[in-house]
């Protein structure tokens, strides 16, 4: 029954917001000054204006399911994104719960993860 569920992130600059994450592969759907709707494939993310946020306290985000993590770890970390601060990538990573992640952070503090399941065995 459930087809899609797709995050709601706050930006401080819907124009700037649209920049970084048409880096990201992301193509934009709609926009205006308060609302900005973008879509990749089957993932879709939205943001509304939010000049107040605070990237370092931000708890908003969300979690992808490439079919790949691999792949979009190598495609992402083309864009030289650093390791560390905001905006960063965090690159994918075998984690004890049985996923392959990786972490990415936007200039607005948004925690994108994005993971694949482990083999079992």
């Amino acid at each position: 029954m459930l087809e899609k569920l797709s995050p709601i992130l706050p930006a401080r600059n819907i124009a700037e917001a649209e920049t970084f994450w048409s880096r990201l592969g992301f193509a934009t759907i709609y926009v205006d000054d308060d609302y900005l709707l973008m879509k990749r494939e089957g993932a879709e993310v939205h943001f509304f204006h939010h000049p107040g946020i605070e990237p370092a306290q931000n708890d908003h985000g969300a979690y992808l399911r490439p079919a790949d993590v691999d792949a979009l770890d190598a495609e992402w970390a083309a864009l030289g994104l650093p390791a560390a601060g905001i905006p960063r990538l965090v690159r994918a990573e075998d984690k004890p719960w049985g996923m392959r992640e990786l972490a990415l952070i936007d200039p607005d503090g948004n925690l994108i993860r994005a993971g694949q399941e482990l083999p079992l065995g």
